[in-house]
C-alpha cells in the first residue's frame, strides 16, 4: 500500500508539471492521438521532469501490484488528484478553500478504510481470452481517442480523459497476468497490452490536457482507471478482501474515488 501510495505521489505532482507543459506546447492537429503534440511537449523540461516521476510511479505500481489487489491499487491511483490538489496550492499557489481540504481529508478516509480492509491479491493467471481480450480493449482505446478529436472541447476532453484512464487500468490488469520478462513472454497477449494501453494513455492525456477542460479529462481518467480493473480483479483474477470486511473495502473504495473526482477540478494549472 505504501508502494501504490507512492505512485500516486509521482504521478499527481507529474500531471501538474505535464498540463503545465501541454498547454505551452504548441496547438496540435485537433486528434486525440497526436503524437506531434507528445513530441512538441517532450521538449519541455516540465514535461520531462513529469516523465521522470511517472516512470518511478510505475515502478512502485508494479511493486504494488504484485503484492495487493487491483482496487486497492486503482484507489490509491486516484488520490494522485488529492496530491494534484496540494502540489498545485504550493507551486502555482492556487488557493484550495476548506470544502477542497475536506475532499482531501475525504480521500484519505477512503484509503485508510481500504487499507483496513484489503486481502491478500488474487492467485488467477487468467485466461488467455482475458489477455486477448486486454489487447483488443487497448486497440479500441486508440479508435476513441482518434474519434473523439471531432468532438466539441468539453466532451472531448471527458472523452479523452475516460480513454487515457481506460489505457491506463489495461496496464494495471496487464501487470498482473504478465509473469516475468522473459523470451517465452513475447507469445503473451497481456504483454502487448500493457505496452500499447501505456502508450495510447500518454498520447490521449496529453491531448486532453492541451486543450478543453482539464477537469473533465482529470474525472473520466479518473472513472477509467479505477471501476473497471477493480471489477477484473475480483471477478477473474481472484482478489479478496479481508474476512468479514467486504463491506468496509466497498466502501473506503467508493469514498476514495468520490473524493477523488470532488478534486478532479484541480487541472487548471497557470503557467
Amino acid at each position: 500500500m505504501l508502494c501504490a501510495l507512492g505512485a500516486a505521489v509521482c504521478f499527481g505532482t507529474a500531471s501538474v508539471l505535464q498540463a503545465v507543459a501541454a498547454r505551452a506546447a504548441e496547438p496540435g492537429t485537433g486528434s486525440g492521438v497526436d503524437t506531434a503534440l507528445f513530441l512538441r511537449a517532450v521538449r519541455q523540461w516540465r514535461y520531462l521532469a513529469g516523465l521522470g516521476l511517472d516512470a518511478v510511479g510505475f515502478v512502485f505500481q508494479i511493486v504494488a501490484l504484485r503484492h495487493i489487489p487491483i482496487y486497492a491499487v486503482g484507489a490509491a491511483l486516484a488520490s494522485s488528484l488529492a496530491v494534484t490538489a496540494v502540489v498545485s496550492a504550493r507551486l502555482l499557489r492556487v488557493r484550495l478553500s476548506g470544502l477542497e481540504w475536506g475532499a482531501v481529508g475525504v480521500v484519505c478516509a477512503g484509503l485508510l478504510m481500504l487499507g483496513l480492509a484489503s486481502g491478500e491479491e488474487g492467485s488467477e493467471t487468467g485466461s488467455f481470452a482475458l489477455k486477448l481480450g486486454l489487447l483488443a480493449v487497448a486497440a479500441l482505446v486508440l479508435l476513441v481517442g482518434a474519434a473523439a478529436g471531432r468532438l466539441p472541447d468539453g466532451s472531448r476532453a471527458l472523452v479523452l480523459g475516460l480513454a487515457a484512464g481506460t489505457g491506463f487500468g489495461v496496464v494495471e490488469v496487464s501487470v498482473r497476468l504478465v509473469d516475468s520478462l522473459s523470451w517465452q513472454e513475447l507469445r503473451n497477449p497481456a504483454l502487448y497490452a500493457l505496452l500499447l494501453g501505456g502508450a495510447a494513455g500518454f498520447l490521449l492525456l496529453t491531448s486532453a490536457l492541451q486543450r478543453g477542460s482539464v477537469t473533465a479529462a482529470t474525472a473520466g481518467l479518473v472513472l477509467g482507471e479505477t471501476i473497471g480493473p477493480a471489477v477484473v480483479g475480483v471477478a477473474w483474477l481472484g482478489d479478496t478482501t479481508r474476512e468479514g470486511y467486504t463491506w468496509l473495502a466497498v466502501l473506503g473504495f467508493a469514498v476514495a474515488v468520490a473524493g477523488a473526482l470532488a478534486l478532479s477540478r484541480f487541472g487548471e494549472p497557470k503557467a
